[in-house]
Protein backbone atom coordinates (compact mmCIF):
# COMPACT_ATOMS: atom_id res chain seq x y z
CA UNK A 1 0.00 0.00 0.00
CA UNK A 2 1.33 3.43 -0.99
CA UNK A 3 -0.53 6.43 0.44
CA UNK A 4 0.05 10.08 -0.41
CA UNK A 5 -1.65 13.48 -0.33
CA UNK A 6 -2.49 15.11 -3.67
CA UNK A 7 -2.89 18.89 -3.77
CA UNK A 8 -2.35 21.77 -6.20
CA UNK A 9 -2.98 25.45 -6.87
CA UNK A 10 -1.90 26.94 -3.57
CA UNK A 11 -1.10 30.22 -5.39
CA UNK A 12 1.05 31.42 -2.51
CA UNK A 13 1.60 35.17 -2.82
CA UNK A 14 -1.72 35.95 -4.53
CA UNK A 15 -2.47 39.65 -4.01
CA UNK A 16 -6.31 39.77 -3.98
CA UNK A 17 -6.18 43.35 -5.24
CA UNK A 18 -9.95 43.56 -5.81
CA UNK A 19 -10.75 43.10 -2.12
CA UNK A 20 -10.47 45.48 0.86
CA UNK A 21 -6.92 46.01 2.03
CA UNK A 22 -7.49 44.70 5.57
CA UNK A 23 -8.77 41.40 4.15
CA UNK A 24 -5.95 40.87 1.65
CA UNK A 25 -3.37 40.13 4.33
CA UNK A 26 -5.61 37.55 5.98
CA UNK A 27 -6.19 35.78 2.67
CA UNK A 28 -2.49 35.81 1.76
CA UNK A 29 -1.60 34.36 5.15
CA UNK A 30 -4.22 31.61 4.71
CA UNK A 31 -2.51 30.55 1.48
CA UNK A 32 0.83 30.26 3.27
CA UNK A 33 -0.58 28.38 6.28
CA UNK A 34 -2.30 25.94 3.88
CA UNK A 35 1.09 24.19 3.85
CA UNK A 36 0.77 23.43 7.56
CA UNK A 37 -2.82 22.27 7.14
CA UNK A 38 -1.83 19.94 4.30
CA UNK A 39 0.99 18.52 6.43
CA UNK A 40 -1.36 17.95 9.36
CA UNK A 41 -3.92 16.17 7.13
CA UNK A 42 -1.19 14.01 5.59
CA UNK A 43 0.09 12.88 9.00
CA UNK A 44 -3.45 12.26 10.27
CA UNK A 45 -4.11 9.88 7.36
CA UNK A 46 -0.76 8.12 7.39
CA UNK A 47 0.63 9.73 4.23
CA UNK A 48 4.33 10.60 4.18
CA UNK A 49 4.43 12.11 0.65
CA UNK A 50 2.69 15.24 -0.62
CA UNK A 51 2.37 15.87 -4.36
CA UNK A 52 1.80 19.53 -5.30
CA UNK A 53 0.53 19.49 -8.90
CA UNK A 54 1.51 22.97 -10.02
CA UNK A 55 0.88 26.63 -9.20
CA UNK A 56 2.37 26.42 -5.74
CA UNK A 57 3.24 30.08 -6.33
CA UNK A 58 0.89 32.62 -7.90
CA UNK A 59 3.47 34.15 -10.22
CA UNK A 60 6.78 33.34 -11.88
CA UNK A 61 8.37 36.10 -9.79
CA UNK A 62 7.40 35.61 -6.15
CA UNK A 63 9.40 37.71 -3.71
CA UNK A 64 12.39 36.01 -2.07
CA UNK A 65 10.47 36.12 1.24
CA UNK A 66 7.47 34.26 -0.23
CA UNK A 67 9.68 31.53 -1.68
CA UNK A 68 12.00 31.11 1.31
CA UNK A 69 9.17 31.13 3.85
CA UNK A 70 7.19 28.53 1.88
CA UNK A 71 10.23 26.24 1.71
CA UNK A 72 10.86 26.80 5.43
CA UNK A 73 7.27 25.77 6.20
CA UNK A 74 7.78 22.53 4.26
CA UNK A 75 11.14 21.95 5.96
CA UNK A 76 9.49 22.25 9.38
CA UNK A 77 7.56 19.07 8.59
CA UNK A 78 10.74 17.08 8.07
CA UNK A 79 9.10 13.66 8.40
CA UNK A 80 7.16 14.39 5.20
CA UNK A 81 8.39 14.51 1.61
CA UNK A 82 7.12 17.32 -0.61
CA UNK A 83 7.19 17.15 -4.43
CA UNK A 84 6.72 20.51 -6.19
CA UNK A 85 5.72 20.60 -9.88
CA UNK A 86 5.91 23.84 -11.91
CA UNK A 87 2.45 24.90 -13.14
CA UNK A 88 1.36 27.50 -15.65
CA UNK A 89 1.60 30.35 -13.10
CA UNK A 90 5.07 29.29 -11.90
CA UNK A 91 6.37 27.59 -15.06
CA UNK A 92 9.93 26.70 -15.96
CA UNK A 93 10.27 30.04 -17.74
CA UNK A 94 10.86 31.40 -14.24
CA UNK A 95 14.59 30.60 -14.20
CA UNK A 96 15.24 32.85 -11.20
CA UNK A 97 12.49 31.23 -9.15
CA UNK A 98 13.65 27.66 -9.69
CA UNK A 99 17.35 28.54 -9.42
CA UNK A 100 16.72 30.16 -6.04
CA UNK A 101 14.54 27.23 -5.01
CA UNK A 102 17.40 24.83 -5.79
CA UNK A 103 19.81 26.92 -3.71
CA UNK A 104 17.47 27.03 -0.70
CA UNK A 105 16.03 23.53 -1.12
CA UNK A 106 15.37 21.64 2.14
CA UNK A 107 16.33 17.97 2.28
CA UNK A 108 12.68 16.85 2.35
CA UNK A 109 11.61 18.82 -0.75
CA UNK A 110 12.01 17.62 -4.35
CA UNK A 111 11.55 19.85 -7.40
CA UNK A 112 9.89 17.96 -10.25
CA UNK A 113 11.34 20.26 -12.90
CA UNK A 114 12.29 17.65 -15.50
CA UNK A 115 10.21 15.14 -17.44
CA UNK A 116 12.09 12.19 -16.00
CA UNK A 117 11.11 9.46 -13.52
CA UNK A 118 11.51 10.16 -9.79
CA UNK A 119 11.68 7.22 -7.36
CA UNK A 120 9.45 8.06 -4.39
CA UNK A 121 10.28 4.83 -2.56
CA UNK A 122 11.10 1.25 -3.51
CA UNK A 123 8.55 0.15 -6.11
CA UNK A 124 6.94 3.58 -6.57
CA UNK A 125 7.89 5.87 -9.47
CA UNK A 126 6.61 9.38 -10.17
CA UNK A 127 6.34 10.61 -13.78
CA UNK A 128 6.16 14.43 -13.71
CA UNK A 129 5.17 16.77 -16.55
CA UNK A 130 6.36 20.24 -15.50
CA UNK A 131 4.88 23.23 -17.36
CA UNK A 132 7.56 24.60 -19.66
CA UNK A 133 5.72 27.90 -20.23
CA UNK A 134 2.40 29.44 -19.21
CA UNK A 135 0.80 28.02 -22.37
CA UNK A 136 2.91 25.12 -23.66
CA UNK A 137 0.55 24.50 -26.60
CA UNK A 138 0.92 20.71 -26.40
CA UNK A 139 0.13 17.80 -24.12
CA UNK A 140 3.13 17.59 -21.80
CA UNK A 141 2.01 14.20 -20.45
CA UNK A 142 2.67 12.38 -23.75
CA UNK A 143 6.13 11.29 -22.64
CA UNK A 144 4.59 9.15 -19.89
CA UNK A 145 3.37 6.62 -22.47
CA UNK A 146 6.94 5.56 -23.26
CA UNK A 147 8.52 6.13 -19.83
CA UNK A 148 10.33 2.96 -18.78
CA UNK A 149 9.89 1.68 -15.23
CA UNK A 150 10.66 -1.65 -13.57
CA UNK A 151 7.93 -4.23 -13.99
CA UNK A 152 5.62 -4.20 -10.97
CA UNK A 153 6.46 -0.64 -9.95
CA UNK A 154 3.57 1.73 -9.26
CA UNK A 155 3.43 4.46 -11.92
CA UNK A 156 2.06 7.81 -10.72
CA UNK A 157 1.70 10.75 -13.09
CA UNK A 158 1.88 14.39 -11.96
CA UNK A 159 0.73 17.18 -14.31
CA UNK A 160 -0.87 20.59 -14.52
CA UNK A 161 -3.19 21.89 -17.21
CA UNK A 162 -6.53 21.71 -18.95
CA UNK A 163 -8.36 18.50 -19.71
CA UNK A 164 -11.53 17.99 -21.77
CA UNK A 165 -11.12 21.57 -23.06
CA UNK A 166 -11.78 23.38 -19.79
CA UNK A 167 -9.30 25.36 -17.73
CA UNK A 168 -9.14 27.92 -14.96
CA UNK A 169 -7.58 30.32 -17.47
CA UNK A 170 -10.38 29.88 -20.06
CA UNK A 171 -9.67 28.70 -23.56
CA UNK A 172 -6.36 26.93 -22.95
CA UNK A 173 -5.19 25.00 -26.00
CA UNK A 174 -2.80 22.66 -24.19
CA UNK A 175 -5.33 19.92 -23.42
CA UNK A 176 -4.19 16.85 -21.50
CA UNK A 177 -5.61 13.63 -22.93
CA UNK A 178 -8.42 12.54 -20.59
CA UNK A 179 -7.36 8.89 -21.02
CA UNK A 180 -3.66 9.52 -20.31
CA UNK A 181 -3.73 7.22 -17.28
CA UNK A 182 -4.86 4.32 -19.46
CA UNK A 183 -2.51 5.13 -22.35
CA UNK A 184 0.53 5.39 -20.07
CA UNK A 185 -0.37 2.54 -17.75
CA UNK A 186 -0.58 4.87 -14.77
CA UNK A 187 -1.91 3.74 -11.42
CA UNK A 188 -2.91 7.35 -10.72
CA UNK A 189 -2.68 10.71 -12.51
CA UNK A 190 -2.54 13.69 -10.11
CA UNK A 191 -3.68 16.87 -11.85
CA UNK A 192 -3.65 20.55 -11.02
CA UNK A 193 -5.12 23.70 -12.67
CA UNK A 194 -8.86 23.24 -12.04
CA UNK A 195 -9.51 24.77 -8.60
CA UNK A 196 -12.56 22.61 -7.92
CA UNK A 197 -12.10 18.99 -6.96
CA UNK A 198 -12.99 16.75 -9.90
CA UNK A 199 -12.91 13.05 -10.75
CA UNK A 200 -12.01 12.63 -14.43
CA UNK A 201 -11.80 8.84 -14.16
CA UNK A 202 -11.15 6.25 -11.49
CA UNK A 203 -7.40 6.89 -11.79
CA UNK A 204 -7.39 10.58 -12.78
CA UNK A 205 -8.32 13.42 -10.43
CA UNK A 206 -8.01 17.15 -10.00
CA UNK A 207 -7.37 17.72 -6.30
CA UNK A 208 -8.87 21.21 -6.21
CA UNK A 209 -7.22 24.12 -4.41
CA UNK A 210 -6.60 23.69 -0.67
CA UNK A 211 -7.63 27.32 -0.12
CA UNK A 212 -10.35 28.87 -2.34
CA UNK A 213 -9.63 32.19 -4.04
CA UNK A 214 -12.92 32.88 -5.82
CA UNK A 215 -16.65 32.14 -5.77
CA UNK A 216 -16.51 30.02 -8.93
CA UNK A 217 -16.52 26.52 -7.46
CA UNK A 218 -18.68 27.00 -4.38
CA UNK A 219 -16.92 24.39 -2.25
CA UNK A 220 -14.50 24.47 0.70
CA UNK A 221 -10.77 24.11 0.11
CA UNK A 222 -9.94 20.45 -0.41
CA UNK A 223 -7.19 17.94 -1.08
CA UNK A 224 -7.10 14.20 -1.73
CA UNK A 225 -5.68 11.29 0.25
CA UNK A 226 -4.83 8.58 -2.28
CA UNK A 227 -4.08 4.95 -1.38
CA UNK A 228 -2.90 2.44 -4.00
CA UNK A 229 -2.84 -1.22 -2.99
CA UNK A 230 -0.66 -2.49 -5.84
CA UNK A 231 0.13 -2.33 -9.53
CA UNK A 232 -3.09 -2.09 -11.55
CA UNK A 233 -5.32 -1.76 -8.47
CA UNK A 234 -8.03 0.90 -8.40
CA UNK A 235 -6.83 3.70 -6.12
CA UNK A 236 -8.83 4.61 -3.05
CA UNK A 237 -9.37 8.37 -3.19
CA UNK A 238 -10.59 10.24 -0.11
CA UNK A 239 -11.49 13.95 -0.30
CA UNK A 240 -10.54 16.00 2.77
CA UNK A 241 -11.25 19.63 3.69
CA UNK A 242 -8.30 21.97 4.13
CA UNK A 243 -9.54 25.55 3.72
CA UNK A 244 -9.38 28.34 6.30
CA UNK A 245 -11.86 30.55 4.41
CA UNK A 246 -15.20 29.80 2.76
CA UNK A 247 -16.25 31.59 -0.44
CA UNK A 248 -20.04 31.25 -0.58
CA UNK A 249 -22.61 32.40 -3.13
CA UNK A 250 -26.19 32.77 -1.91
CA UNK A 251 -28.79 32.83 -4.69
CA UNK A 252 -32.05 34.66 -3.87
CA UNK A 253 -34.75 34.53 -6.55
CA UNK A 254 -37.78 36.73 -5.93
CA UNK A 255 -41.27 36.89 -7.45
CA UNK A 256 -42.31 40.31 -6.16
CA UNK A 257 -43.50 40.58 -2.56
CA UNK A 258 -41.45 38.06 -0.53
CA UNK A 259 -40.02 38.87 2.89
CA UNK A 260 -36.53 39.41 1.53
CA UNK A 261 -34.72 39.84 4.89
CA UNK A 262 -36.28 36.61 6.22
CA UNK A 263 -35.18 34.67 3.13
CA UNK A 264 -31.68 36.06 3.50
CA UNK A 265 -31.45 35.15 7.19
CA UNK A 266 -32.57 31.58 6.47
CA UNK A 267 -29.61 31.06 4.11
CA UNK A 268 -26.83 32.76 6.04
CA UNK A 269 -24.08 30.51 7.44
CA UNK A 270 -23.93 30.07 11.24
CA UNK A 271 -22.32 32.92 13.20
CA UNK A 272 -19.30 30.80 14.17
CA UNK A 273 -18.14 30.67 10.49
CA UNK A 274 -18.92 34.22 9.42
CA UNK A 275 -15.56 35.80 10.20
CA UNK A 276 -13.97 33.24 7.86
CA UNK A 277 -16.58 33.59 5.10
CA UNK A 278 -16.64 35.75 1.98
CA UNK A 279 -20.27 36.08 0.92
CA UNK A 280 -21.59 36.85 -2.55
CA UNK A 281 -25.36 37.43 -2.41
CA UNK A 282 -26.93 37.26 -5.86
CA UNK A 283 -30.50 38.60 -6.02
CA UNK A 284 -32.57 37.93 -9.13
CA UNK A 285 -36.19 38.07 -10.29
CA UNK A 286 -38.53 40.91 -9.24
CA UNK A 287 -39.13 42.72 -5.96
CA UNK A 288 -41.45 45.52 -4.96
CA UNK A 289 -39.76 48.68 -3.85
CA UNK A 290 -40.21 48.22 -0.09
CA UNK A 291 -38.85 44.67 0.17
CA UNK A 292 -35.95 45.60 -2.13
CA UNK A 293 -34.93 48.40 0.20
CA UNK A 294 -35.37 46.04 3.16
CA UNK A 295 -33.05 43.51 1.50
CA UNK A 296 -30.32 46.11 1.01
CA UNK A 297 -30.68 47.19 4.65
CA UNK A 298 -30.52 43.57 5.86
CA UNK A 299 -27.31 42.93 3.92
CA UNK A 300 -25.76 46.10 5.31
CA UNK A 301 -26.72 45.03 8.84
CA UNK A 302 -24.97 41.63 8.65
CA UNK A 303 -21.99 42.75 6.56
CA UNK A 304 -19.70 43.42 9.57
CA UNK A 305 -20.12 39.80 10.72
CA UNK A 306 -18.32 38.48 7.63
CA UNK A 307 -14.81 38.63 6.24
CA UNK A 308 -16.51 40.21 3.22
CA UNK A 309 -20.12 40.45 2.06
CA UNK A 310 -21.59 42.06 -1.04
CA UNK A 311 -25.03 42.22 -2.65
CA UNK A 312 -25.27 41.74 -6.42
CA UNK A 313 -28.58 43.18 -7.68
CA UNK A 314 -27.75 43.25 -11.39
CA UNK A 315 -30.38 40.61 -12.22
CA UNK A 316 -33.04 42.01 -9.84
CA UNK A 317 -35.82 44.15 -11.30
CA UNK A 318 -37.84 46.58 -9.20
CA UNK A 319 -41.62 46.32 -9.37
CA UNK A 320 -43.09 49.81 -9.05
CA UNK A 321 -46.74 50.73 -8.57
CA UNK A 322 -48.39 54.08 -7.92
CA UNK A 323 -49.46 53.06 -4.42
CA UNK A 324 -45.83 52.41 -3.50
CA UNK A 325 -44.96 56.03 -4.16
CA UNK A 326 -47.08 57.15 -1.21
CA UNK A 327 -44.39 55.56 0.94
CA UNK A 328 -41.95 58.13 -0.46
CA UNK A 329 -44.25 61.17 -0.25
CA UNK A 330 -47.80 62.13 -1.15
CA UNK A 331 -46.88 65.46 -2.74
CA UNK A 332 -44.06 67.90 -3.30
CA UNK A 333 -40.71 67.62 -5.06
CA UNK A 334 -39.91 64.09 -3.87
CA UNK A 335 -43.25 62.81 -5.13
CA UNK A 336 -42.74 64.54 -8.47
CA UNK A 337 -39.31 62.91 -8.81
CA UNK A 338 -40.76 59.52 -7.87
CA UNK A 339 -43.59 59.89 -10.40
CA UNK A 340 -41.10 60.80 -13.14
CA UNK A 341 -38.88 57.80 -12.34
CA UNK A 342 -41.88 55.47 -12.26
CA UNK A 343 -43.02 56.75 -15.67
CA UNK A 344 -39.56 56.17 -17.13
CA UNK A 345 -39.34 52.67 -15.61
CA UNK A 346 -42.42 51.50 -17.52
CA UNK A 347 -41.96 53.51 -20.72
CA UNK A 348 -41.74 50.88 -23.47
CA UNK A 349 -40.27 53.44 -25.86
CA UNK A 350 -37.11 53.66 -23.75
CA UNK A 351 -34.29 51.10 -23.98
CA UNK A 352 -34.39 48.37 -21.34
CA UNK A 353 -31.19 49.65 -19.74
CA UNK A 354 -32.67 53.12 -19.19
CA UNK A 355 -35.82 51.63 -17.69
CA UNK A 356 -33.70 49.60 -15.27
CA UNK A 357 -31.72 52.69 -14.30
CA UNK A 358 -34.98 54.47 -13.49
CA UNK A 359 -36.14 51.52 -11.37
CA UNK A 360 -32.86 51.42 -9.48
CA UNK A 361 -32.99 55.17 -8.89
CA UNK A 362 -36.53 54.85 -7.57
CA UNK A 363 -35.42 52.12 -5.16
CA UNK A 364 -32.57 54.33 -3.94
CA UNK A 365 -34.95 57.24 -3.46
CA UNK A 366 -37.22 55.02 -1.41
CA UNK A 367 -34.33 53.84 0.76
CA UNK A 368 -33.20 57.45 1.26
CA UNK A 369 -36.66 58.56 2.35
CA UNK A 370 -36.99 55.62 4.74
CA UNK A 371 -33.68 56.51 6.36
CA UNK A 372 -34.51 60.24 6.59
CA UNK A 373 -37.03 61.29 9.27
CA UNK A 374 -39.95 63.22 7.79
CA UNK A 375 -40.41 66.76 9.19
Amino acid sequence: MFRFLHSSDLHIGKRFGNLPEDLRGRLREARHTALDRLAERARAHGAATLLLAGDTFDTETPTPAILRQALAAMASHDALRWIILPGNHDSLVADELWDEARRALPANVTLAIEATPIVLEAGVVLLPAPCTTRRPGRDLTEWMDQAATTEGDLRIGLAHGAIQSFSEDNGACDVIAPDRAERAGLDYLALGDWHGQLRVGEKTWYSGAPEPDRFKHGKPGQALIVSIGGRGATPEVQPIETGAFDWKTLALDFLGEEDAPALLQALLPPPVRRRQTLLHIVASGRLKIAPRAALAAAVKAVEPDFAHAALDEEALATVCESADLDLIDRSGALRQAADALLAESVDASLPLGEREIARDALARLFAFCEATPQS
